[in-house]
């Protein structure tokens, strides 16, 4: 039996500080991104979704509103799903800038492998794949949407296809309002497939 989970990215926020905001509260979709929310609604009008969660944050539960409400589905809530941990949250970070500047950041800095300045990149694949499944097992047969966060649905792909943990963040392959769908047989996972039903952006991007 075929089950599918998707894992969509959060539309665009409001972020005109251009901090890195991680799990702060009060971060809300802007009007792109409530038009990219409004563009992958429609991408899965015609898909069999029985099941829609998202990750607690506002963003994420805003971008999960109108595919909802499209499939008069009530949204499910999984702390799985949040965005990772980060010790920078609050703070502009950028190469050469803000509080990458600042000798009192630097120890956050000494193991990118792990990495040391937030949530290990391990930790961060385990309770994503146990939303994953807590997702498939609740459409068991038919489609679920599962709303996150970049890194987060990103980590969670390459420890899928065996890959290193640690990467280039300029990489990642997790657009604005994109799809990263986790095609299951059973149990067991047969095929990765990534779209952009609202357009690629940067993933350089500082606050997307």
């Amino acid at each position: 039996m075929t089950t599918v989970v998707h894992m969509l990215r959060h539309g665009e926020v409001h972020n005109p500080e251009k901090i890195l905001y991680g799990r702060l509260e009060g971060y809300r979709l802007s009007e792109r991104g409530q038009r990219q929310a409004l563009t992958v609604a429609e991408a899965v009008a015609g898909h069999d979704l029985v099941h829609v969660v998202a990750s607690p944050l506002q963003r994420a539960q805003e971008t999960a509103a109108p595919i909802a409400a499209a499939h008069r589905l009530d949204i499910a809530t999984d702390p799985g799903l949040i965005e990772a941990g980060n010790q920078f949250e609050g703070l502009h970070v950028a190469v050469g800038d803000g509080a990458l500047r600042e000798p009192r950041h630097w120890p956050k800095l000494v193991n990118p492998f792990k990495p040391s300045w937030g949530e290990p990149y391990i930790e961060i694949a385990h309770r994503m794949l146990g939303a994953v499944h807590r997702a498939r097992e609740a459409a068991d047969g038919h489609e679920a949407l599962c709303v996150s966060h970049q890194l987060p649905i990103w980590t969670l792909r390459r420890f899928l296809e065996g890959k290193r943990l640690w990467h280039d963040p300029r990489r990642r392959q997790c657009s604005l309002a994109s799809l990263t769908s986790l095609v299951f047989d059973g149990d067991e996972l047969r095929e990765i497939v990534y779209s952009e039903p609202a357009g690629a952006t940067d993933p350089k991007v500082t606050g997307a």
